[in-house]
C-alpha cells in the first residue's frame, strides 16, 4: 500500500489522533443507538474517566519531554539526526512510563475500598479490571512516537487503522449481542494487551535494552514541571468531571461526558502537531524556520477548523437529537462551550517552550491557570449549573495561553506574529464566540 507524499510524521500523528477519537466517538454511538440505559454508558465512561484521570498528566509529561531528548540530551551526547538504529533513550523512556504505572496500579490496590462515585462509597466500577488496564495501557503510547522518531509516518497510520478498527469491534459487539457491559470492558483490555504485545516487538527492533540511571534523571528533570502543569492544567477539564460525579448521578454524568468533548478533529491535530514539532524545536540551528513553519501549520489548521466549528456549533441540539437520542439534548449545551476551547488549542508557545526544555515556565503558567479556574468555576456554577463549569475551562485555558504568549514575548524576544496568525485567531474567535451568545439567547434556534 503506497502513502501519498503529503503523508509525513505531522499528518500521520494527527490521524493517528482522529482514529483514536474517531474509534470511541463510534463506540459512544453504537451505544445509545442499540438503546443501551444510560447507567450502564455511565458505567464504562467513569471506568474511562478514571482511567485517564489517574495517569494523563505523567504520560503527557513524560511523552512530552522525551521527544526533544531524543534528538539532544547530556547524557548521550546525542545531536542531529539518530544514526544508530537502536536506541538506549526509548528503552528508558519505556521504562520511565512503566515505573509510573505500576505506581499508580499500587496506589489503586492500596485506595481500593476508599473511594466513591455517583454517592456510594467504594463504588468504582470494575476496578480490578480498571487497575489492570491502568497498567497495561500507559506504556503503549511509545508506539506511535517509536514510528514518529523513526520517521515512519505510514506505520503510524496502519498501526491506528488496525488497532482502532479492533477496538471499535470487540468493544461493541459483544453489547451489540446482548451481552453485559462489562464485555465492553474486557474489549478495551484485550485490545491494550495487543498494543502491548507490539510494543516488546517495537522496543526489541529499536531499542537498546540499557539502563541509565543518569538518562532517567534527565528525563524527569525536564519531564518534572511538565508533569506538574499538565495536572494543573489539565485539572481544569477533569475538575469537571469530578464535580459532576460528586453532586449527580450516573445519568447526569453519561449526559456531562457525552456533551464535554470538543471537535473531533480539533484536540487530536492540535495535539499531533505540537507533539510532532518538539523534536524539531530541539535543534536549535532551525528555530527561526520552525518558527515560520509552525505558524504556516496552525494557520491551515485555523482556516479548516474553525469553519468547521461554527457549523457544527450550529446545529448541535440538531445533531444531538439525531446522532445519540433526544435524551441526551442537555449534552448539547456543554458541548457548545467546549467547541470554543478550539482558540487557545490553535495556538502553540507551549510547544516553542518545551522544545527549548524550559518546561518550569509552563508548569507556573498551569499553576496561575488552575487557581484561576477554581475561583471561576465556583463562581459561574452558581448561574449556569454545570455549563459554567465548561465555560470556566474555556476561559481559564485561553489565559494560560496568554501567559505564556507573554513570556515568550517579554523574555525571549518572540513576538506572537512569528508563530501564530495573529490576524486569523482574533477574526475566527470573535466569529465562534459571536455565534455562541446568539445561540445561547435563543436569537439562533434551529431546535
Amino acid at each position: 500500500m503506497k502513502f501519498p507524499k503529503l503523508l509525513n510524521n505531522i499528518s500521520g500523528l494527527q490521524l493517528y489522533q482522529i482514529m483514536r477519537f474517531s474509534a470511541f466517538l463510534f463506540i459512544s454511538i453504537i451505544f445509545t443507538k442499540i438503546g443501551l440505559s444510560k447507567h450502564d454508558i455511565g458505567l464504562f465512561e467513569v471506568f474511562m474517566f478514571i482511567a485517564s484521570i489517574v495517569s494523563f498528566f505523567w504520560v503527557s509529561g513524560l511523552v512530552q519531554s522525551f521527544l526533544p531528548l531524543y534528538h539532544s540530551n547530556h547524557t548521550y551526547d546525542v545531536t542531529g539526526e539518530h544514526d544508530e538504529e537502536k536506541s538506549p533513550e526509548i528503552f528508558n523512556a519505556f521504562l520511565l512510563l512503566s515505573f509510573f504505572s505500576f505506581v499508580a496500579f499500587v496506589f489503586g490496590l492500596i485506595i481500593k475500598h476508599n473511594f466513591s462515585v455517583f454517592h456510594i462509597h467504594g463504588n468504582v466500577p470494575f476496578f480490578n479490571l480498571l487497575l489492570l488496564y491502568v497498567l497495561l495501557s500507559n506504556p503503549t503510547i511509545l508506539v506511535e512516537y517509536i514510528y514518529l522518531l523513526k520517521n515512519k509516518p505510514e506505520m503510524i497510520v496502519r498501526y491506528g487503522a488496525i488497532t482502532y478498527l479492533i477496538q471499535l469491534a470487540i468493544v461493541t459487539l459483544p453489547v451489540v449481542f446482548g451481552k453485559p457491559i462489562i464485555w465492553a470492558i474486557y474489549g478495551m483490555l484485550a485490545t491494550v494487551i495487543m498494543r502491548f504485545v507490539w510494543l516488546g516487538v517495537l522496543l526489541v527492533r529499536y531499542a537498546e535494552f540499557r539502563i541509565s540511571v543518569p538518562f532517567m534523571r534527565e528525563h524527569l528533570s525536564l519531564g518534572a514541571p511538565l508533569i506538574l502543569s499538565t495536572l494543573l492544567s489539565g485539572s481544569a477539564q477533569y475538575l469537571d468531571g469530578v464535580i459532576v460525579t460528586s453532586k449527580f448521578s450516573a445519568d447526569t454524568f453519561a449526559v456531562f461526558r457525552y456533551g464535554a468533548k470538543e471537535l473531533p478533529l480539533t484536540l487530536m491535530l492540535a495535539a499531533g502537531l505540537s507533539n510532532a514539532m518538539l523534536p524539531e524545536f530541539g535543534r536549535k540551528d532551525r528555530f527561526r524556520e520552525n518558527l515560520r513553519k509552525l505558524r504556516h501549520k496552525s494557520m491551515r489548521l485555523m482556516n479548516t477548523l474553525f469553519p468547521l466549528s461554527i457549523v457544527i456549533m450550529l446545529f448541535s441540539r440538531w445533531l444531538y437529537v439525531h446522532i445519540f437520542t433526544p435524551a441526551f439534548i442537555r449534552s448539547a449545551d456543554v458541548f457548545m462551550v467546549y467547541l470554543m476551547l478550539i482558540i487557545p488549542r490553535l495556538v502553540f508557545p507551549q510547544t516553542i517552550l518545551i522544545g527549548e526544555k524550559k518546561t518550569r515556565v509552563v508548569l507556573v503558567a498551569s499553576f496561575v491557570g488552575i487557581i484561576f479556574n477554581i475561583i471561576l468555576s465556583l463562581y459561574l456554577l452558581q448561574f449556569y449549573n454545570v455549563v459554567g463549569i465548561a465555560l470556566a475551562t474555556v476561559v481559564v485555558f485561553i489565559f494560560e495561553k496568554g501567559l505564556l504568549i507573554f513570556y515568550l514575548y517579554v523574555k525571549e524576544g518572540i513576538s506572537p506574529g512569528q508563530y501564530i496568525p495573529v490576524k486569523h485567531v482574533l477574526a475566527w474567535s470573535a466569529l465562534i464566540i459571536l455565534e455562541f451568545i446568539l445561540i445561547d439567547h435563543r436569537i439562533i434556534n434551529l431546535v
